[in-house]
């Protein structure tokens, strides 16, 4: 029994310890601070996730790449662009049906038995952490004809509006107010509820991604200025009611139809994707600007829950400061996130890549420091553009009870950890404290973080 405690004491320690010190990018540690922060990580990934891809392998391959940083990095939501080219990964000819990419994501997630090209499938994600998983995944049935877009997350996704829908690909809006009616651009704009813990997070979350029109032409900026402001306006409509205390109060969103019942006070939309276009640089109010905006920057109609003016990333990388997301500037920044600050106020904020400026192979985290023949080329390989991370401090639930006096005799000692650990290997439902249905690192984490914290 001794050395069972010890070695429980030991495991306490590896994980309540190291909780607060997952963040030290000069020593590879890129994870979270804490284990309740709620990741979100975007990412236009150029084609690299597709099924007909034959790159499916541990080699200095696109898929492979991303198979390592997304391991890496471990974002508890991921948002993707550019998912499904066949014709831009050279392997095929227009988009990925939506079944054949979610077999695709499958695939890129657990490996197995190629059903698309053959043989199986040697680089995935579980490969290098089996307690980590995406098992919810949500892709687009609007392509541009090559490109689709993606929402994979760790916890369910749910209707939590009272709409009957949990998800969906589109809105199409009559004009009203700054926006002159259409959807969400060339790419759709598609959005997910997700159903995050009730022991862990006093509400949920809903999740939104875009990939606006590219290039510079006239057509292409007027493009991206329309799909932003009727986004803007969706987003305050449909889920804050624009101060109306319901949702589509001018009854100008034609789908979906449905009336749903108001996010709650705790429950933030967080959104962003690749805008196409420098906030910085661009000379106007540009995308971001009016998806955070709206019409009046600093005023009562933007599209925080208050309606105050929500905010765009100002992420940058940690090691070296640089801004930039896509190419080899150091500055030129088209990929963001947005959030409704006045809900989630935010940790940390960065974006992600191998090589650049003061990098090298010690500062890269596992398992990106072991991807093949070049480890600090592994973002360029994955994608000419850069993730982009935000870390989110979501309102945590009330703590009504002493969660890790486990077998409540009113004190803590090891008893409590046998005693969970015991249900947690017997896979009783209340050791399953993430509630997502799965028995696994993340349940034990919150257990001892807990019981390191103690009881009020």
């Amino acid at each position: 029994m001794f050395a069972r405690l010890i070695s429980i004491a030991a495991l306490t320690c590896s994980i309540t310890c190291a909780a607060h010190a997952q963040w030290d990018p000069n020593n590879g540690e890129w994870g979270k601070t804490e284990s309740t922060d709620l990741r979100v990580m975007t990412w236009n990934i150029r084609d690299g996730i597709v099924s007909t891809s034959t790159r499916k392998n541990n080699g200095f391959t696109n898929w492979n790449a991303l198979v390592h940083v997304v391991a890496a990095l471990k974002p508890d939501v991921l948002i993707l662009q550019e998912v499904g080219d066949q014709s831009g990964n050279g392997s095929g000819s227009g988009a990925d049906s939506v079944g054949e990419l979610e077999g695709a994501l499958d695939l890129f997630m657990y490996g197995g038995t190629d059903p698309f090209v053959g043989g199986t499938v040697t680089s995935y994600v579980q490969m290098f952490d089996a307690t980590y998983d995406l098992p919810y995944v949500f892709v687009s049935n609007i392509s541009d004809g090559f490109n689709r877009n993606v929402i994979m997350s760790r916890y369910p996704i749910a209707d939590i509006n009272g709409d009957g829908q949990s998800q969906f690909s589109n809105f199409v809006l009559i004009p009203d107010a700054y926006q002159n009616g259409g959807n969400g651009g060339i790419r759709d704009f598609m959005h997910a509820e997700i159903d995050l813990p009730d022991e862990v997070y006093l509400g949920d979350m809903v999740v939104g991604n875009a990939h606006l029109k590219s290039g510079g032409s006239s057509g292409d900026l007027d493009q991206r200025l329309r799909a932003s402001k009727n986004i803007a306006y969706f987003l305050d409509y449909f889920f804050n009611g624009a101060g109306s205390g319901i949702a589509d109060p001018n009854a100008k969103i034609a789908f979906p139809s449905s009336s749903p019942s108001l996010l709650d006070e705790h429950t933030p939309v967080i959104w962003g994707g690749d805008l196409n276009e420098n906030e910085s640089t661009n000379g106007r109010k540009g995308p971001a600007e009016w998806l955070a905006r709206a019409e009046q920057t600093g005023g009562t109609d933007g599209t925080d829950r208050n309606r105050s003016d929500s905010v765009y990333d100002a992420a940058a990388h940690p090691i070296n400061g640089q801004t930039g997301t896509f190419g080899s500037s150091s500055t030129n920044k088209l990929d963001y996130l947005i959030w409704q600050d006045s809900v989630a106020p935010v940790r940390r904020q960065f974006i992600f890549y191998s090589s650049g400026t003061g990098m090298s192979q010690s500062k890269l985290p596992s398992p990106v420091d072991v991807f093949p023949v070049q480890p600090l080329s592994c973002s360029s390989i994955a994608s000419d553009h850069k993730p982009v991370v935000v870390d989110f401090m979501l309102p945590l639930a009330p703590v009504d009870d002493c969660l890790p006096d486990w077998n409540n005799d009113d004190s803590l000692d090891f008893f409590d950890v046998i005693g969970y650990l015991d249900d947690f290997a017997a896979q009783e439902p209340a050791a399953d404290l993430t509630e997502d249905g799965l028995f696994s690192f993340f349940d034990v984490s919150l257990f001892l973080a807990a019981f390191s914290a103690g009881c009020p």
